[in-house]
């Protein structure tokens, strides 16, 4: 009976997030305060991970930014400051290698302290069809876009649970939440991370951690460089979205406590029918089911 409540509890609060967005979707929402905050972007060296930082500096957070490219983050470092950064502190770190994770991490909370919000945004992407792609370069999609999540989790989530305060940002991909034609490795690696970032949410709230937030962004191509060559078929419903126009968005939906975030808006269409459709055909497969073990008794 327990498994049961449990099973309904963890389907009621996942549809509940679904509603929820639907709803941030036409009314506008409180932000809350986050100065004084210590916030961790991973990728910060360049595109999204950058402008995300110019935008928490504005809002007079401490920033402490991660990167493998060291010159990267100096230059973030600089404009962040003058964005109003109280404070930037950045580190060099390769996030798909636990050992470094763990290591850095207990650097970052001695000189800086606990970390209030958490953007895993670091991301790597092949390019290049399943059969063609070398099995390193799959292995380490998997390491940068998905494992390494889990090892920021542990590093950093024990404190916000003490503390029942902080905020956990995964960047994802429309990618992981549908398919991709070449794209077969990354959507697998954002598909993990969705649902890992969900799974993780629905252990807080299950824990009584309300004061644990989760926001998982999930946006179409993003014209940063890292999709350079991609095109769309439909501009008017999927168009390549602007840096600038994500990073505004992403903050909006941290201040506002927004579970999921979709853009463009047209994809909380596109994965509502994608749902629809599945349960039409779980439908359809219990009625057959049904009717065939009918025949057979």
């Amino acid at each position: 009976m327990n498994f049961i409540l449990e099973t309904l509890q963890v389907l009621l609060l996942s549809l509940w997030y679904n509603i929820e967005s639907f709803i941030y979707f036409f009314l506008p929402m409180k932000k809350k305060n986050v100065t004084g905050e210590v916030v961790l972007i991973t990728g910060s060296g360049s595109g999204i991970g950058r402008l995300m930082a110019q935008e928490f500096a504005a809002l007079g957070t401490v920033l402490v930014l991660w990167d493998i490219n060291q010159d990267g983050m100096k230059e973030t470092a600089r404009l962040a400051k003058e964005s109003g950064a109280s404070r930037v502190h950045y580190y060099v770190c390769d996030c798909s290698d636990k050992t470094e994770v763990y290591r850095v991490a207990d650097q970052v909370k001695r000189e800086v302290g606990d970390v209030g919000i958490l953007v895993n945004n670091a991301g790597i992407v092949t390019g290049k069809k399943f059969m063609d792609a070398p099995d390193s370069l799959i292995e380490k999609t998997v390491e940068v876009n998905t494992m390494a999540h889990f090892w920021m989790y542990k590093a950093f989530l024990p404190a916000m649970i003490a503390n029942n305060h902080g905020h956990l940002v995964s960047i994802a991909s429309s990618a992981g939440l549908i398919g991709v034609n070449g794209l077969a490795d990354y959507c697998a690696s954002k598909f993990a991370a969705v649902g890992f970032a969900e799974s993780v949410g629905l252990e807080m709230l299950a824990l009584g951690k309300d004061g644990v937030k989760t926001t998982i962004v999930c946006p179409y191509f993003i014209n940063t460089g890292m999709f350079d060559g991609c095109q769309t078929k439909w501009p008017t419903l999927l168009p390549i979205l602007d840096p600038k126009y994500v990073a505004k968005k992403i903050i909006h939906a941290v201040l506002t406590d927004q579970v999921f975030l979709l853009m463009p808006r047209s994809m909380y269409l596109i994965t509502a029918l994608k749902k629809i459709v599945k349960i039409w055909k779980e439908i359809g497969r219990y009625f057959i089911v049904k009717h065939l073990s009918f025949i057979h008794y």
